[in-house]
């Protein structure tokens, strides 16, 4: 069955009857090799898809959307874009499903950057596709996500991390989403680290002990 995104996949090295699917969504300008390469060291009994963005870059990068900047160079993301990787990305999740013997009721989304941005529109968007959010280093952003409908988030957790050095996306944008995700009552931890625009050790680390929770 051809997917309408292209994607690496590693297989659960624990096979259970329906395995939980942890989707990876790379930020502006990679590709989906980057949070691949954490791979063998996330949980062994999830199905992982790590996913390429539709939108080439220059050079071998990736985009969901595209960031233009004015003539003072104020940055504008094209929203058009974004809502419709935002649904194509709902869109593959359900040919995953199809195509592959995971839980539809057990998906997690770890999104990094641009990738964060777009979990939170997917989620709260489309809650009852997904079932846990890690935004690491992004931020929700409100024009691309739908008028969300408080019934169906019950089960959405959140998993939010940023770098307090981060010279891509300021650590106050990311400070606003807990208050953001606790307003809809749910479940959310939330994480500073002494670092710039990455994914620091003890990140991953912690993120790795809320997956497994």
């Amino acid at each position: 069955m051809e997917l309408s995104l292209y994607h690496l996949v590693r297989q659960p090295k624990i096979q259970q009857e329906k395995n939980p699917l942890l989707l990876l969504l790379h930020g502006y300008g990679s590709n989906e090799e980057d949070l691949f390469s954490f791979a063998a060291q996330l949980p062994d009994e999830y199905l992982i898809v790590s996913v390429r963005a539709p939108y080439t870059l220059p050079g071998y990068g990736f985009a969901w959307y595209a960031i233009d900047f004015d003539a003072d160079m104020n940055k504008f993301t094209d929203d058009v874009q974004a809502v419709q990787s935002r649904d194509l990305i709902a869109k593959f999740i359900d040919e995953v499903v199809a195509a592959y013997p995971v839980d539809k009721d057990n998906v997690t989304l770890i999104g990094f950057s641009q990738g964060a941005i777009l979990s939170y529109a997917v989620a709260l968007t489309y809650p009852e596709k997904i079932s846990r959010v890690a935004a690491l280093s992004g931020y929700p952003h409100n024009t691309i996500i739908s008028d969300v409908n408080s019934e169906k988030l019950n089960k959405l957790r959140f998993f939010v991390s940023h770098g307090t050095i981060d010279q891509v996306i300021p650590v106050e944008w990311a400070r606003k989403a807990p208050e953001f995700i606790k307003a809809l009552n749910l479940d959310v931890e939330y994480h500073e680290y002494n670092a710039g625009h990455g994914v620091a050790p003890q990140n991953f680390y912690d993120l790795l002990n809320w997956l497994n929770k």
